[in-house]
């Protein structure tokens, strides 16, 4: 982790403008073309959300502003950061699951599944040590939506979301929607592209 001299940054006008803001998120929802990925996870019998999560994480970390975070009065990236993710109970509501999705594939699916269920045996929302190092992750399976307002915290905490609908065909094309909200004085529309460009590269090479 290193800290991020603001003051020497191009974006350093928008930092201290958005900053100030009492909602300084900005999100974009993109229905993403996963055809690969579905056929993929179907003819390998892939568990589809995990797959779909190391895709997201390894997207996000590729881009510099989505590891940054505000902490008082500066700014820090880390070298990369982890999930935490979503993971439904029996009772209908859930818990968190943090996952490194640094590990190569093969050797994440394995892991991340018996995290998810020892998760599930001692369920927790508690975000650890260091929330800030976190990327949030959650899924709507039940919805193609168009667009998704989160809950933030106040004060605003700075660490990106996530969030994956239920994907739908168009055509010969499978699309899925995944929203990404982020802190506005961190990142921009430009960053945001990034992370959708790499998810979709990853998708496909998957």
């Amino acid at each position: 982790m290193r800290v991020v001299d603001m003051s020497r940054s191009p974006r350093r006008s928008q930092y201290e403008y958005f900053r100030t803001f009492a909602n300084p998120y900005a999100s974009m929802t993109v229905n993403c073309d996963i055809t690969n990925l579905r056929r993929v996870t179907r003819e390998r019998e892939l568990p589809f959300f995990l797959t779909v999560l190391h895709c997201a994480v390894n997207a996000a970390n590729e881009v510099p502003e989505l590891r940054r975070r505000i902490r008082g009065e500066n700014v820090v990236e880390y070298e990369r950061c982890i999930s935490s993710h979503t993971v439904a109970l029996p009772d209908e509501t859930y818990c968190y699951c943090e996952l490194d999705c640094g590990k190569p594939f093969e050797e994440f699916l394995p892991y991340a599944a018996a995290e998810v269920e020892r998760a599930k045996t001692c369920p927790t929302m508690d975000d650890g040590d260091d929330p800030d190092r976190l990327f949030f992750i959650s899924s709507v399976p039940w919805v193609s939506f168009a667009s998704i307002c989160l809950p933030k915290p106040v004060p605003a905490d700075s660490n990106p979301r996530i969030t994956f609908g239920k994907y739908f065909s168009q055509g010969d094309r499978v699309l899925l929607p995944v929203d990404l909200t982020v802190h506005h004085a961190l990142a921009d529309g430009i960053h945001m592209a990034k992370f959708f460009e790499n998810f979709t590269r990853r998708t496909e090479a998957i």
